[in-house]
């Protein structure tokens, strides 16, 4: 009996072969979405960059701020649908994911307008926390331009999250694509099955939503939160303008790498969603080793590409031979950084699409505010290597990060993460009928 059972948990090659096709299908498509909605951002640091350190430095810390308050939240918290809507769809509860939807649209709405009145006073927050009014001015100058896009994110995140759980998937800029994927959700056939009516168990379903939306949103944010908070902390050291422009520059190669990865994390949360949802636990298994082939192998493509194209990589943000230099001496740091992010950015994939994004969260804590904003701290103020050792210091909590991530995937077990997508997604069923009987009766 025991040898049976290690026999139907080995990885076989062939089941090993189809799981890189399917998830190949979907990271690809994720991986151009990704890419596209990031280039947006990208394009505006390179021309600012080569309008002189003063705009890019505002616009870098301005990015930070908007990424800080907002855009990490939302992303953060679409993020629930990747379990929600992921398991659903593998359990074949299709009217659920339109729901889902709905629902998370409401909720990321309703956390847009505080945002807003931060970005409005963005200014006087930054030189109340020690920034330089001149650069202060431009940030605040640059986040109000976008406050509309915080909206449109609010529709096109779970919008994509939808999509994405059923491995469709195309993009092109904010609220154009939010336009493109309401006509594509509302007039295809894929979403034949998924597509429902807004009804009163959308309003229903949103404490549930926030169950799983709070804790991945703080898993995401914690991440994101202490990158961007080096480009606040670059404004604090000497020669605040050269530092922040080459850690905003910084920061926008990686996060433009991330966004690759982030493709094969989304792939990993679909196909970890979809078969736990169906009951597959191998399944879900192979799909774990499968996607982190693939996240590996892209990253060090990159890194070789990137330590060879090292001295010519920030012409392309900037015309100053000094920012130039300075990133030239980033690039190996830039490199490992990338390499964590291949394999954190699975690793977090499947944290959302088993469910367990709370553990991703205590995770992220203490990885970088246990061990990498203090060590960055050190190198950077105290043992005077400015940016390079507020780098360090995030490499540090990433590699912390990645391990204890690979430890916990290590040994989930997951016939149980597929027997808790079962009941998660049928108890919902008999929860949400059972509210909705209790209402209709009371209005009769």
């Amino acid at each position: 009996m025991l040898e049976s059972e290690e026999k139907r948990w080995v990885i076989r090659p062939l089941a090993f072969v189809q799981e890189l096709k399917k998830a190949s299908s979907i990271a690809a498509p994720m991986v151009v979405v990704s890419i596209l909605q990031y280039l947006l951002q990208v394009v505006s640091i390179i021309m600012v960059g080569h309008l002189g350190e003063l705009s890019l430095s505002g616009v870098a810390i301005a990015t930070s701020l908007t990424n800080v308050t907002g855009f990490s939240l939302l992303s953060g918290m679409a993020g629930g649908l990747e379990t929600l809507c992921g398991q659903a769809y593998g359990a074949e509860q299709f009217q659920k994911l339109g729901t889902y939807t709905y629902t998370a649209i409401i909720s990321l709405v309703l956390v847009c307008p505080p945002v807003c009145v931060l970005w409005i006073f963005m200014d006087k927050i930054l030189i109340l926390l020690g920034q330089d009014p001149t650069i202060s001015l431009e940030a605040c100058k640059y986040s109000m331009w976008l406050i509309p896009a915080l909206f449109g994110g609010a529709v096109l995140k779970p919008l994509t999250r939808y999509l994405q759980s059923q491995t469709i998937a195309f993009g092109s800029s904010t609220w154009l694509n939010v336009i493109l994927l309401s006509f594509f959700t509302i007039y295809s056939s894929a979403c034949g099955k998924t597509r429902v009516p807004f009804s009163k168990d959308v309003l229903l379903g949103i404490s549930e939503f926030y169950r799983l939306a709070i804790p991945s949103a703080v898993m995401v944010c914690l991440k994101w939160w202490s990158c961007e908070l080096l480009t606040l902390l670059s404004g604090l050291l000497p020669n605040a303008k050269l530092e922040t422009s080459v850690l905003s520059i910084c920061l926008t190669i990686s996060t433009l790498h991330f966004t690759v990865a982030y493709g094969f994390g989304a792939a990993a949360s679909t196909r970890i969603s979809n078969e736990l949802g169906a009951g597959n636990p191998q399944a879900a298994r192979v799909t774990v080793w499968a996607t982190m082939f693939l996240s590996i192998t892209e990253g060090i493509i990159v890194i070789v590409t990137l330590f060879f194209c090292r001295y010519v990589l920030g012409y392309a943000y900037s015309n100053e031979k000094q920012v130039v230099n300075y990133i030239a001496v980033m690039a190996p740091l830039i490199c490992l950084s990338i390499l964590m992010d291949s394999l954190q950015a699975v690793l977090s994939g499947v944290a959302r699409g088993s469910g367990w994004q709370h553990i991703g969260a205590y995770v992220n804590l203490g990885a970088f505010y246990l061990v990498g904003l203090p060590v960055g701290a050190v190198l950077g103020f105290v043992l005077h290597l400015r940016g390079k050792g507020l780098w360090i210091g995030i490499i540090s909590g990433s590699i912390v990060q990645s391990t204890l991530l690979s430890l916990i995937t290590g040994f989930t077990n997951w016939k149980k993460q597929a027997a808790k997508a079962r009941e998660r997604i049928f108890e919902r069923k008999s929860s949400v009928n059972s509210q909705s009987d209790r209402i209709h009766k009371e209005e009769t």
